[in-house]
């Protein structure tokens, strides 16, 4: 596989993680507009690239037996639908860090227009399900970018 087989993959500027994705007719319901249970899987994939482009291996650590995120809170407000063939930005900020979780503000854009604004809390659990301590690396990682997010206009 060559460079250019490569998924698409966000960005980092300053503390704030960027990904891009269009809109494809699976994403939308009968009236044209993306489903809104769909935003959230947008800001999932957005999230798993930020940890992943960050350098956080959720992967090796779930298979390690280190456990996996899981969300433990989310508030949500659709403000403006997108729709098919729209290309959007979403943006994701860590904005809190626990000794078991992280909270990240993440917006969806279509160019300068705020479609929605979610406030997600992901939590690290076991295979017992229950909360575990975040690797120290991870907590690290998650300082030093809500650090430069918070100098970042």
């Amino acid at each position: 596989m060559t460079a250019v087989d490569q998924p698409a993959q966000g960005r980092f500027e300053g503390g704030s993680h960027l990904f891009a994705l269009r809109v494809y007719f699976e994403d939308t319901d009968l009236s044209g507009v993306v489903y809104h249970a769909n935003y959230l899987r947008f800001m999932e994939r957005a999230r798993s690239d930020m940890l992943r482009v960050a350098g956080i291996d959720q992967r090796a650590h779930f298979e390690g037996g280190g456990g996996a995120y899981a969300i433990a809170d989310l508030a949500i407000k659709y403000r403006a639908p997108a729709k098919l063939d729209d290309a959007l930005l979403i943006e994701s900020r860590v904005t809190s860090i626990r000794a078991a979780s992280v909270v990240i503000h993440q917006t969806v854009r279509r160019g300068a227009e705020l479609l929605t604004d979610a406030q997600v809390t992901a939590a690290l659990v076991g295979p017992d399900g229950r909360p575990r301590r975040q690797p120290a690396h991870w907590i690290d990682t998650f300082r030093r970018l809500a650090a430069l997010g918070e100098v970042t206009p």
